[in-house]
């Protein structure tokens, strides 16, 4: 009888002409040779298969309900090579649910210096185990308030047209973003990571602008919002001309919710002159800052309102690190045995996972009991 119903049920969809997914293989010996072509005749909920290697030139416009593009199990890097999908970037992503995994961008350039490895417009997209080398931005998104971006165990370096308005990472007033896992260095002058949208999670990620780095801000929340910053190493490197490593609201509050919450960060400040840690422009906002270390510089948390609540942030020495010239910002045993990080109020402030280098996270075996970024030890 079961058999009956199943049967009954598969002959309903092919007569109701219900279309399956499918696999397209983009190269240059099938039916589908181009990026283009496979944008054309992609349906809602097929995935796209890149060849490994090099592609140049190769640019598109995604505007499915639901797709999946992939890069191949070796490496799918896209070189932009001067071209530009509507004059934006290597992908124009306009559509529903997606995903994009496994795919290096790089070399995207255009005449308003904003080219992009990515140009979010409409829709949800995941972005997963990619890398963002030398565009003009990383990803940039528009300020459609729809629109969800979440990042997992993706690297962006050296972005940036070196005029201090595009980033590493640039999304506008959008209604989430999600980062995590994930590795953020030097960009151009402008932002490792910038966003206004309402809502932010960054949790588990490396933001360091490291030797001769000329990064501005290393996280910017310029319009306010929702940020929960958990997890994190933020280093500023000693070049830097900004001095200021998380800011916050700069230009102005657009949202009627207002809050910044940094829980188990390591913020690292190299500039000889110092900076601030944090910087937080006046408005109503709420700030809650617990069991983050404080390393180098001689900065602050500045701009704080009156009931912002700091509990157990410590300033260190890099001789409590395992190996601060490399970035190794787990504590040392004798450190961490004299440090103790009371769990937070709100159970949602501890971290769950850990940063690991370069992309990717590991989960804890159990609940924090350190401050800062790492829970591992190192000698």
């Amino acid at each position: 009888m079961q058999t009956k119903v199943l049967l009954g049920m598969l002959w309903g969809l092919a007569c109701c002409g219900i279309a399956q997914a499918e696999l397209i293989r983009v190269g240059p010996t099938g039916p589908v040779r181009t990026l283009a072509e496979a944008a054309r005749v992609a349906h809602d909920g097929d995935i796209v298969e890149l060849p490994p290697g090099e592609l140049r030139g190769e640019v598109a416009v995604w505007t499915q309900a639901s797709l999946t593009i992939r890069g191949a199990k070796d490496g799918t890097t896209l070189i932009a090579d001067g071209q530009a999908a509507e004059g934006k970037g290597i992908f124009v992503v306009r559509g529903g649910t997606m995903l994009i995994e496994g795919i290096t961008f790089t070399g995207a350039r255009v005449g308003d210096q904003n080219g992009a490895g990515i140009r979010l417009e409409a829709g949800a997209l995941t972005v997963k185990g990619c890398r963002f080398i030398d565009n003009q931005n990383g990803i940039l998104t528009s300020n459609n308030k729809t629109v969800s971006l979440v990042i997992e165990n993706s690297e962006f370096s050296h972005n940036g047209a070196g005029d201090g308005q595009s980033h590493n990472l640039y999304v506008g007033e959008i209604a989430r973003l999600e980062v995590s896992g994930s590795y953020f260095r030097q960009a151009r002058v402008g932002h490792l990571l910038k966003s206004r949208a309402r809502v932010n999670l960054i949790t588990y990620n490396r933001l360091t602008d490291e030797v001769n780095g000329q990064a501005s801000y290393e996280l910017e929340f310029p319009a306010g919002g929702r940020a929960m910053v958990i997890g994190n190493l933020i280093q500023q490197a000693a070049t830097t001309e900004n001095p200021n490593i998380v800011a916050y609201g700069a230009e102005g509050y657009k949202y009627p919710d207002n809050e910044l919450i940094l829980a188990y960060n390591t913020l690292v400040d190299d500039r000889s002159s110092g900076g601030n840690f944090l910087k937080i422009a006046p408005g109503s906002v709420r700030v809650v800052a617990v069991n983050n270390l404080l390393v180098g510089g001689k900065g602050a948390f500045e701009g704080l309102p009156a009931e912002a609540k700091l509990v157990n942030n410590l300033a260190l020495g890099r001789d409590a690190f395992a190996n601060p010239a490399n970035y190794d910002y787990r504590l040392r045993v004798n450190a961490a045995s004299r440090l103790k990080a009371p769990l937070p109020e709100d159970a949602a402030l501890a971290p769950l996972n850990e940063y690991v280098y370069p992309v990717g996270m590991r989960a804890l075996s159990g609940p924090p009991r350190l401050p800062g970024a790492f829970q591992s030890v190192g000698k």
